[in-house]
């Protein structure tokens, strides 16, 4: 089973953090199953609205004290209560105002070392613009515990002056951090700027259509509130050639490398490697292939210089096509798609900050970092913005 992304969502108190989580939730299919564990100071139960959100699989609370102090050792009990229980796609972890993200992000990051359970997806923190004086703490600490926030989230900014809003800008600022800043819209983030893409995200008929979802009669809309805090590039790498095999892993971890998070948000992709990539951890997930295969696809999630790589069961593919069952060098059974049409070697959707879209247009198209690992291999190599 592939670790389940853990998604950390800390803010002072009134921020607005279950205003997030609540907007993020009609965001999501409906199969899609999400489980949060809440953090509160004092015997205080969850929002019922929260509760009794259909798209909630579980929830845990772990009450009078911090999750980053005192309750830290009680972290992998709750999330693997959530994670047998509930079987999620997703975990969220929703801290007390005054937790701080440093601790936290480090104990996801070892439990999911010692269990293989667990993938800290990002650190999330929402600013309350209208109280923004909290963050003038600008000492060493601060800045320390900041450096584990992965996206800030200015909320509540509509109801100020530009003037005060420049101001909470000039203190976060003043943190000396590059880390992307996007404003939300009366609370509501777009899901491809929280999220990275999963397993579960990935048997969506097209997971990497950004901003796009269902609504409750099933029509299809697309989402523009927030056109103006990001960009939008996809990239797809097509060939018919038989020697045509796999994506150059090594160009592609140059590309990774080179991603700035202060102008790239989220990278994801789908991608067919000949051999298993490595994360940003070094961390290398072998894939069970079938005699015929040559290639293995893989889900890239690229999130604030992050990475990881996971096998995609293979029968799950971007034609949609019906799987049948085969036997593995290994001698045990796994699903292989049907024969159909030739899928791309690469299809990749990028967020980036304003103003950075032609910029990095450029920069793939010169540069080489999505290729073929044959040598020449005809390819087609396509970027298009979408946002």
């Amino acid at each position: 089973m592939p670790a389940i992304p853990v998604t950390i969502v800390t803010g002072y108190l009134g921020s607005g953090k279950t205003t997030l989580i609540l907007n993020l939730i009609p965001q999501l299919p409906k199969s899609y199953k999400l489980a949060l564990l809440k953090n509160e100071f004092g015997d205080v139960a969850i929002d019922s609205k929260l509760a009794s959100s259909s798209a909630i699989g579980g929830v845990q609370e772990l009450l009078n004290g911090c999750i980053c102090c005192n309750l830290v050792g009680q972290l992998g009990d709750a999330l693997d209560a959530l994670r047998k229980d509930v079987s999620p796609d997703r975990i969220i972890i929703e801290t007390s105002g005054s937790a701080f993200p440093a601790t936290l992000a480090m104990e996801v990051n070892r439990l999911g070392k010692e269990s293989g359970n667990y993938s800290l997806d990002g650190v999330i923190v929402v600013i309350d613009v209208e109280e923004w004086k909290g963050y003038e703490d600008t000492s060493p600490t601060a800045r320390m515990q900041a450096r584990y926030t992965d996206l800030m989230v200015f909320n509540k900014w509509e109801s100020v002056c530009e003037r005060q809003y420049d101001e909470c800008l000039d203190r976060v600022g003043d943190l000396e951090l590059q880390i992307p800043i996007v404003k939300s819209e009366k609370g509501k983030v777009d899901k491809s700027v929280l999220l990275g893409i999963d397993s579960a995200f990935a048997k969506e008929s097209d997971p990497l259509i950004h901003g796009e979802h269902k609504n409750e009669n099933g029509d299809n809309n697309h989402t523009s509130d927030h056109q103006s805090e990001v960009e939008v590039l996809s990239v797809t790498l097509s060939s018919e050639d038989s020697m045509a095999h796999g994506i150059n892993l090594d160009s592609l971890e140059m590309f990774l490398l080179s991603a700035p998070k202060d102008e790239v948000y989220r990278i994801k992709g789908l991608l067919n490697a000949s051999r298993p990539p490595a994360s940003s951890s070094g961390e290398v997930v072998p894939a069970v292939i079938n005699q015929e295969q040559t290639t293995v696809k893989y889900i890239l999630n690229w999130a604030f210089s992050r990475w990881t790589f996971t096998p995609l069961n293979s029968a799950v593919s971007d034609t949609g096509n019906a799987a049948s069952s085969e036997k593995s060098r290994s001698g045990s059974t796994v699903e292989a798609p049907d024969r159909g049409p030739v899928d791309p070697l690469l299809r990749m959707t990028i967020i980036l900050a304003p103003g950075e879209a032609g910029k990095w247009k450029k920069r793939i198209e010169t540069q080489a970092h999505i290729e073929p690992e044959n040598d020449g291999a005809k390819t087609s190599l396509e970027i298009r913005r979408v946002l």
